[in-house]
């Protein structure tokens, strides 16, 4: 049984959540848990609020079924970039310069 969970416009660049993301693809979701929420880097939060979310949208799919989530992997974290925002900040000499504020799209699979 599959179940997933979508992120999108989370404002974090995509690179940082992605090596974050390759730590966890493919291990249980109890271990992937762990590692996130033990994890220094603030791109964590967000994914562990996905595979939480993707968790929970997994046992209200299953109903009345028991699902030991032991047995629950990643099997899929695909990180793509969003839009990007567009600032400018003035720098010297009467000039500017562009702010690239990026933002990402998250879709989480989970597999029992």
């Amino acid at each position: 049984m599959k179940a997933t969970a979508t992120g999108r416009f989370i404002r974090t660049a995509p690179r940082k959540l992605g090596l974050i993301g390759d730590m966890v693809r493919g291990k249980p979701v109890e271990e992937a848990l762990n590692i996130l929420h033990f994890s220094p880097r603030a791109a964590s939060v967000p994914l562990e609020k996905l595979i939480r979310s993707a968790l929970a949208n997994l046992l209200q799919q299953e109903g009345s079924k028991k699902i030991d989530t032991d047995d629950v992997i990643v099997r899929e974290l695909v990180v793509n970039g969003g839009p990007t925002l567009r600032r400018f900040m003035p720098r010297a000499m009467g000039r500017a310069t562009r702010i690239r504020k990026r933002t990402s799209h998250i879709r989480v699979t989970l597999e029992v």
